[in-house]
């Protein structure tokens, strides 16, 4: 069954309702055809084919995942990098029919020719370079397409959005740009501060991503961006992800959905409607808050785990149908078929195709 027939099938509103979201569900007309790319979202080994079926029925051609637990340091980061792609390696391996390992835009092409979702390699920070250089070609060759350059504190390369001072690029960070430039392994910007941020962008010969963030003038959040930096993204041909973590979004649980729309208009006014795309950030299973799932949230995010900031999901987006209900939420906004398709996955998808290939 294919993602039309899946769509008529399911009966709209009827679904949306089972998934805990809106009964609001855009005609299959509209959404069948159109290049749905998600700039990081989370795709886990423990997701099984009947979830990924249904990822792929909602339209979802592709997603950047995060290969490996970013709050690691000098070899501890390189064991987790190289355990992590093998790890991605043998999931997807394992399910030939579902996915696609993606190293260009030919796989996402390939991808959607063959009904699979393809799966871009990223790294959530650089420390698994350390200081060497040579990293890069060797994590590049094992099929990793992009890297951030800090995560949330200070490294070789530079000061993440949480760094007591407000250092920017370092010297290092420099020259592994140039290095990944030479690469043409894509350079995201998400968790650094705004100094890092600007001066990584003015340095890069590429443009650039942040591929999951939200916007610091709608609401204020370490993790959020200026628009002086949104400007200056867009200026050098870069592309913004807005992510789904709810308390980077707003403070409310109620109309947090409409908030999250919120930001992205936001980003399209300041940064332009050719340089906005969706980075979810988010799980793709229906979560609900059990004490199983406290403990296991604990566990992953060590001294990040703040409980006030729980749920992290919008009842809209949890679940695996949620780029449908950001598409129908964006055209009630007033946003045109062609826009949608932009932000939906047209911008990510360009520039994967002329950083990447």
């Amino acid at each position: 069954m294919n993602r039309r027939q899946f769509v008529q099938t399911m009966g709209g509103g009827a679904f949306w309702l089972a998934a805990g979201g809106p009964a609001r569900l855009l005609g299959a007309e509209a959404f069948a055809e159109p290049l749905i790319f998600d700039a990081m979202g989370e795709i886990r080994d423990v997701y099984g084919p009947e979830l990924i079926r249904e990822i792929l029925a909602s339209g979802l051609d592709a997603i950047t995942v995060t290969l490996c637990d970013p709050k690691t340091f000098e070899q501890d980061a390189v064991d987790a990098a190289m355990d992590g792609i093998a790890g991605y390696d043998r999931y997807l391996a394992a399910h030939p029919d579902l996915f696609v390992k993606a190293t260009s835009v030919a796989d996402v092409d390939r991808a959607r020719r063959e009904g699979k979702l393809a799966v871009f390699y990223l790294f959530q920070n650089s420390t698994q370079f350390g200081r060497d250089l040579d990293r890069v070609d060797e994590f590049h060759a094992l099929g990793v397409r992009s890297s951030q350059i800090t995560y949330n504190y200070q490294n070789w390369a530079g000061a993440g959005c949480k760094e007591r001072t407000g250092a920017g690029l370092t010297h290092f960070g420099v020259e592994l740009i140039d290095k990944m430039n030479a690469a043409r392994m894509l350079i995201d910007l998400s968790h650094a501060n705004m100094r890092t941020m600007a001066e990584a962008i003015h340095a890069s010969t590429a443009p650039v991503v942040v591929s999951h963030t939200a916007c610091m003038t709608v609401f204020e959040n370490v993790r959020n961006t200026t628009d002086e930096n949104l400007r200056l993204l867009a200026d050098h041909g870069g592309v913004v992800g807005i992510c789904q973590i709810r308390p980077f979004v707003t403070d409310v649980r109620q109309g947090a959905f409409e908030r999250y729309l919120d930001h992205i208009e936001h980003a399209v006014r300041v940064a332009g409607i050719d340089h906005v795309c969706i980075g979810s950030d988010r799980d793709h299973r229906v979560i609900e808050l059990s004490d199983e799932y406290i403990a296991e949230l604990k566990a992953e995010e060590g001294a990040n785990f703040d409980e006030a900031d729980w749920p992290l999901y919008m009842d809209e987006l949890n679940g695996p149908r949620r780029m449908e209900a950001v598409w129908a939420g964006l055209a009630g906004r007033g946003l045109s078929s062609g826009d949608l398709e932009k932000v939906l996955g047209g911008n990510i998808y360009r520039l994967y195709r002329d950083v990447v290939g």
